[in-house]
């Protein structure tokens, strides 16, 4: 098989179970929208049987995306929301998730959320403002930090230029450990 291809089809089942669970859908639910029995649609997520063009056109109809990217093909591209820009670096849902995001200047007002998860970030550029908690950083570039995402947080451009970060995300309890051996 072509190198990438085997990684590829291994992906299909957890990114069948992604769509199907963002769009808070049951196996029966998508059943009846597509023709493909439960047992078959249970088996593809789980990797027990391999995907056809068959199963998945109508998966892709009834998720409302295109195959390329029901199976993990299209290009990953950026998106732009106000102030910053997401690129996203892994295509993998429900893993470690990679993106670098560029905030503008503008982007400096902080509005602290929080949700499940673990985070790490460096800034690559500029020079980046961290809100966590009660606590307000400034990391310049090839700084670093790392917290639990459940602490409310915001991060952004200290309002003197863009900044670019470097994110790692995890879901909660996945944390980000180098381990490296001095001489």
């Amino acid at each position: 098989m072509l190198a990438g291809v085997e990684d590829i089809i291994t992906a299909i089942g957890p990114r069948l179970r992604h769509f199907r669970r963002q769009r808070n859908r049951t196996l029966d639910e998508l059943s009846n929208a597509t023709g493909i029995s439960i047992s078959t649609l249970s088996r593809l997520e789980s990797g027990q049987r391999k995907a056809t063009l068959e199963l998945l056109l109508p998966l892709a109809r009834a998720h409302r995306v295109s195959l390329d990217e029901l199976v993990g093909t299209a290009p990953l591209r950026p998106i732009t929301r106000g102030d910053r820009t997401v690129v996203p670096l892994t295509r993998q849902p429900g893993r470690l998730q990679s993106l670098k995001m560029i905030f503008d200047a503008a982007q400096c007002e902080p509005a602290p959320r929080t949700h499940p998860g673990h985070e790490w970030f460096c800034v690559l550029s500029g020079t980046g403002r961290l809100v966590l908690g009660e606590h307000d950083v400034v990391l310049k570039a090839g700084e670093v930090a790392e917290f639990d995402t459940r602490i409310p947080h915001w991060f952004g451009s200290t309002g003197e230029g863009p900044v670019e970060i470097l994110s790692l995300f995890g879901k909660q309890g996945e944390r980000i450990r180098v381990r490296a051996k001095t001489r």
